[in-house]
């Protein structure tokens, strides 16, 4: 067959992908874009990011109405679950963004192909769908492929009892007892979903902490709530096997007794989706843990062929992704496009959220950089005693003699939008003092970050 030609091709419309698609299009290339799902978004909108942040939030209001009204002179009643009516708002929602999306491909006229995806040769890749084929060239593809689920030696899915994020999003009924696998920010999400709306919950952890990755001080912090929460987090427990049983589930724990549960939620982490793209073909070699290797503007070894988000080396993250699609295409057509990795946030949307952007402690003590450090509580916060969610704190770490800001950490309420001001002052190399000095609203949240930053310094004036 006569290849179809554009002049970028996007394999995947995650939010890499697509957004490298849309930005392809507005720097007026022909982009094909190809997607094996019939709803675009990838992992992140369809079963990711998105249907668990509508859960979160749900649980959150059901939680509230249930135990936190009384306090603020709202007396409350009869308060009780409709699951499926609050599972089919987390699908109207997804449905919805999933609708704009396609709508964004139509305005800026991306061509869009459903099925999956395999090189053929350098520039040439072949769609397959229920027994249709296209073949499409370019001089420019950009694998936007993502992740899949990591899965754990003995542990026996079954996609019901036994599952993934995936199956959590959609239980039909509160699990009796929910063992979730993994402590990291997947696992401890879905887990306080289903504990705010009764399962007794078990988190099984193989690490001596919660969290890897989030500064050590914060993370502590966060699993002394998560415990006043009612969450069992059991840390330093290896998980040999799991698998359905009877009516539920059993979890086996090596140098421990197995643990009987309804079902069980294996969050370990998630590895590169690249499977049956032809990567051999043209050939392109993975790195030991499954990463196409990449170099400056995203280009693999093989010319015309690059590679951005999750099937990368960094953190597996969605913004991180889109980031990475701007600067890729950019570069394509501009011949310049950056990602300044410092700067990359990180969001946990627990209650309380966990937010970082920039060096933990541990990573500053390791490189032997000297630094400064500022803390400030939200129980001293106006803002923060008003609403009643007072736990937590702002933590800014600066260089020791530049002042700049190293890093910020923040657990507590609405931390994921308050860690935004924190990425603009790494990305513009801000110091602390610049946050100190910086008029910040009152009453607001965001004041906490001043006075972390006043306190880096000794100067804080609340506390």
């Amino acid at each position: 067959m006569n290849p179809k030609r554009h002049d970028l091709i996007v394999i995947g419309a995650g939010p890499g992908g697509y957004v490298a698609a849309l930005r392809g299009a507005q720097l007026g290339l022909d982009v094909a874009c190809i997607e094996k799902e019939p709803a675009l978004g990838g992992t992140c909108l369809r079963i990711g990011c998105i249907p668990s942040k509508a859960l979160l939030e749900a649980s959150e209001r059901f939680a509230e109405a249930q135990h936190g009204l009384a306090a603020f002179g709202v007396q409350v009643s009869g308060v009780s679950l409709d699951l499926a009516r609050m599972l089919k708002r987390k699908d109207d929602t997804v449905r919805a963004l999933t609708s704009g999306i396609a709508g964004l491909f139509k305005k800026n006229r991306v061509a869009r192909y459903t099925g999956t995806a395999r090189f053929t040769e350098s520039g040439r890749v072949l769609v397959e769908q229920a027994g249709e084929r296209h073949e499409l060239e370019a001089e420019h593809v950009v694998i936007a492929t993502g992740s899949k689920v990591a899965g754990l030696r003995g542990v026996e899915f079954d996609g019901d009892r036994v599952g993934t994020s995936t199956e959590a999003l959609a239980y039909p009924e509160v699990p009796g007892h929910l063992v979730v696998i993994g402590a990291g920010f997947i696992g401890l999400e879905l887990g306080s979903v289903w504990r705010r709306l009764g399962a007794r919950v078990t988190v099984l952890e193989y690490l001596p902490r919660i969290l890897p990755g989030v500064d050590g001080e914060i993370a502590s912090e966060a699993a002394r709530l998560f415990a006043r929460q009612g969450l069992e987090i059991r840390t330093e427990t290896r998980v040999s096997g799991a698998r359905p049983h009877g009516e539920g589930a059993l979890v086996e724990v090596e140098g421990g007794e197995p643990v009987p549960c309804d079902r069980v939620l294996v969050a370990i982490g998630r590895v590169p989706n690249t499977d049956g793209l032809g990567l051999e073909a043209i050939g392109l070699e993975l790195d030991p843990r499954g990463r196409i290797p990449v170099g400056p503007g995203y280009v693999t070894r093989v010319p015309g062929v690059y590679a951005i988000g999750d099937v990368i080396e960094g953190p597996m993250l969605a913004h991180k992704a889109s980031e990475e699609a701007v600067a890729c295409v950019e570069r394509i057509v501009t011949g310049y496009g950056h990602v300044n990795y410092a700067a990359i946030p990180g969001v946990c949307y627990t209650n309380p959220e966990i937010a970082s952007v920039g060096k933990t402690e541990e990573e500053l003590r390791e490189a032997r950089v000297l630094y400064k450090k500022g803390s400030f509580p939200f129980l001293a916060n106006g803002r923060a005693k008003s609403t009643g969610q007072v736990d937590g704190r702002v933590k800014i770490l600066a260089h020791a003699e530049t002042d700049r800001v190293l890093g910020v950490h923040i657990l507590g309420a609405h931390a994921g939008e308050l860690i935004a001001e924190a990425a603009a002052a790494i990305e513009f190399g801000a110091s602390a003092e610049d946050l100190a000095r910086t008029c910040h609203a009152h009453p607001t949240l965001a004041e906490a970050l001043k006075e972390a930053a006043l306190a880096s310094d000794g100067r804080a004036l609340h506390i």
